[in-house]
């Protein structure tokens, strides 16, 4: 296949919604806010990339299905940046996103409580808020957390009390 003219930021960004995180494929790249920009340098199609945090293991996946994506619609001249700065925040999730990682049995970040780059600030805010997710099962906010580590990285083990399931918790970071 090959592009008769440049595909627009929307259109890019409409074929990469189609990519799917490699760890929870319900939800896309683009539905994370993983895929920072894109624009032209000169002929080259330049898509940039934030990981969800600076050592997720699955970032190199992630630009390479990024690039096989747009190779596949015929743009033949791809380039993948990784941004860290400013690092991801959950912020950027979209909100339908948020839906989706729900019904998939992840509970997703409580909204508000991603890192502003104050570390105090965040804690007033969760601890304020007393947040603790609601089970993605039952919908009950009788949770605790089991582990700071779940099934990936970017997750934290919980349990909830009202209806003992354990579910994965979206890190708000």
């Amino acid at each position: 296949m090959v592009v008769a003219a440049r595909p627009t930021e929307a259109e890019v960004r409409a074929w990469l919604s189609d990519v799917p995180d490699p760890e929870i494929p319900v939800v896309s790249v683009v539905d994370l806010g993983i895929v920072r920009d894109v624009g032209w340098d000169g002929g080259t199609l330049v898509v940039g990339v934030t990981p969800t945090y600076s050592g997720c293991p699955a970032t190199a996946v992630i630009e390479l299905s990024v690039a096989e994506a747009l190779r596949a619609r015929g743009v033949a001249d791809v380039r993948v940046e990784r941004r860290v700065s400013p690092a991801w925040t959950t912020d950027w999730i979209a909100p339908e996103a948020r839906d989706r990682l729900r019904a998939y049995g992840i509970a997703p970040p409580i909204p508000g409580t991603a890192a502003d780059g104050r570390v105090g600030a965040r804690a007033l805010r969760m601890a304020g808020a007393n947040a603790r997710p609601a089970c993605p099962r039952c919908g009950a906010t009788e949770t605790e957390e089991v582990s700071r580590f779940g099934s990936t990285p970017c997750k934290a083990a919980w349990r909830c009390t009202a209806c003992l399931e354990p579910f994965d918790y979206f890190k708000c970071l």
